[in-house]
């Protein structure tokens, strides 16, 4: 079926009070996808901790807001897309954590333990 070229009609379109805002994106949502990239970038060197922590906490104040905007507030894609990048960062933080303490542990055990006396003392 085809339709003909022209504007729509004003009955088709849907009504919005003049009042609504128009929908916008929030800012938070970039905010959160900054900060889960720095996170996941320097996860591997313990610091990313910091980024991924407050990009999961703008996370849950943004999808708050988003929700109580009532949909004029957009931005959900890069909301995922930061948070995703958070937690993988967190889970490099981890990763570097445990690696960290294993070779710790390993080169401890290596080392003899007590006092290291010469042979000929008894």
């Amino acid at each position: 079926m085809t339709t003909a070229p022209g504007p729509v009609s004003v009955a088709q379109q849907a009504l919005r009070h003049p009042l609504d805002p128009d929908p916008a994106r929030a800012s938070k949502a970039r905010a959160v996808f900054a900060l889960g990239l720095l996170g996941a970038l320097t996860g591997l060197f313990i610091g990313g901790v910091v980024p991924a922590t407050v990009a999961l906490q703008l996370a849950r104040q943004a999808r708050r807001e988003a929700y109580a905007s009532g949909g004029f507030l957009t931005g959900g894609v890069w909301l995922r897309r930061g948070e995703r990048l958070a937690w993988s960062g967190l889970v490099l933080v981890t990763v570097s954590v445990v690696a960290a303490v294993v070779i710790g542990l390993v080169r401890l055990a290596g080392v003899p333990f007590g006092h290291d006396y010469p042979t000929n003392m008894n």
